[in-house]
């Protein structure tokens, strides 16, 4: 897929040093940002790349399909409800506990 910028430069996962929810949240301004609509950070990011792990990348746009807030109050919201929403679509592959509970490292 063609991406705004490379999903592994400085831009995207830092050379595939940080995945996920760590992408996500570095998109924000903790101080200044919030509330955020999760609509309006999807126009603006949602076609930007997500390194899930080191096979597969996702777009913003396709995680948040699976969120259902409308607003984040503060950045810890945003990473319950972003972190909701990545298991609920099996973005998240890091599962100690539950019917899975095999170790996958990221």
């Amino acid at each position: 897929m063609d991406w705004p910028h490379d999903p592994d430069g400085d831009e995207g996962s830092e050379g595939m040093r940080k995945y996920g929810m760590a992408i996500i949240a570095k998109k924000v301004d903790e101080e200044g940002d919030f509330p955020l609509s999760a609509a309006e950070f999807v126009d603006e990011h949602g076609d930007e790349p997500i390194r899930i792990n080191h096979q597969r990348v996702v777009s913003m746009a396709e995680i948040f399909e699976y969120v259902e807030a409308e607003e984040f109050d503060d950045i810890v919201d945003m990473h319950r409800k972003v972190g909701d929403a990545m298991r609920r679509g099996d973005f998240w592959d890091y599962h100690p506990v539950g019917a899975d509970p095999e170790i996958k490292h990221a």
